[in-house]
């Protein structure tokens, strides 16, 4: 059993070991020099097997008596509550994330309106040198307008040409001098001084969210139509929150992440074979899918 209990400070006292959670408090590297880290939770006193997850019956049941249950019926209760879309208990357990990752991707994070987030500024601080440069340099999809498919190949000369240009713009080592010469040399305000820095730059926050809205982020923001940068971080918030919740992240893949549904017209057009139910051509394209996993003709 692992039993642990957060201080004001952030610091973690261990009363027992466990590898479950060994080392969860560890910044996780995403995105070069980016990271994700677990700064606190709650409920801040977890024990094994459920972990943070004890904290969800206790919110379904209101009055709650530690040690008067099995566990196997709060595992029960977790599920229910999943899958027939009871999303208040989820709310008692929440999580407090540090996240170093660059401000193209900090935009897509900040869309979930349901996190409380407190950001570095560059008012107050003079911002680092650092810039988020990538790997692989992905081709604009030609049949999804917000997306990418398909990737520079650079073992030819033409496309290693293009991916070397773009990375070393991608460093800003120039933009990033100009930036430091208007600061200490001409003496331009900080708040002023920021707007000529891209988006690649490196950003920091606090990010708090209980766990319903975090699982909603996650089915967003793991998923394949997802920008791959995004992706990385959501991977890892979800390496993370699967530790301290098993059974509410696994009800959610069961209920939410690996299923199937049809909507109103879908079951018509399965119920009288044809697709001429189906309105409109991206409905179509996503009900051949649907059909396909099901092997349905």
């Amino acid at each position: 059993m692992l039993t642990l209990i957060r201080n004001g400070s952030g610091n973690c006292k261990r009363f027992y070991t466990s590898n479950v959670l060994d080392r969860i408090y560890d910044p996780i590297p995403v995105l070069g020099k980016g990271c994700v880290q677990l700064i606190d939770h709650m409920p801040g006193k977890i024990s094994a097997p459920l972990f943070c997850d004890a904290a969800v019956p206790q919110m379904a049941r209101i009055s709650y008596g530690e040690g008067t249950k099995q566990v196997s019926k709060d595992s029960h209760l977790i599920r229910y509550l999943m899958k027939h879309y009871h999303t208040s208990p989820f709310e008692g357990v929440k999580f407090k994330f540090r996240l170093k990752i660059p401000i193209f991707v900090e935009r897509q994070l900040i869309r979930h309106r349901t996190a409380n987030v407190n950001q570095i500024s560059g008012r107050y601080s003079v911002l680092p040198e650092e810039y988020y440069v990538p790997n692989t340099i992905r081709k604009q999809s030609s049949d999804n307008k917000q997306g990418s498919k398909g990737y520079l190949n650079e073992a030819k000369t033409y496309d290693k040409n293009i991916a070397e240009f773009f990375r070393n713009v991608c460093e800003n080592s120039y933009r990033h001098k100009y930036y430091r010469k208007l600061l200490e040399k001409y003496n331009i305000a900080r708040e002023l001084a920021r707007i000529i820095l891209p988006q690649n730059i490196f950003t920091e926050l606090y990010w708090v969210i209980d766990l319903h809205n975090l699982l909603h982020f996650l089915r967003l923001r793991q998923d394949s139509s997802a920008q791959e940068e995004i992706r990385e971080v959501a991977n890892a918030i979800m390496s993370i929150v699967e530790k301290l919740c098993p059974i509410s992240t696994q009800a959610f893949l069961d209920y939410r992440v690996n299923t199937i549904t049809f909507s109103a017209e879908e079951i018509k057009a399965i119920q009288e074979k044809s697709y001429r139910k189906i309105s409109s051509k991206r409905e179509l394209k996503e009900f051949k899918k649907k059909i396909e996993l099901l092997g349905i003709q």
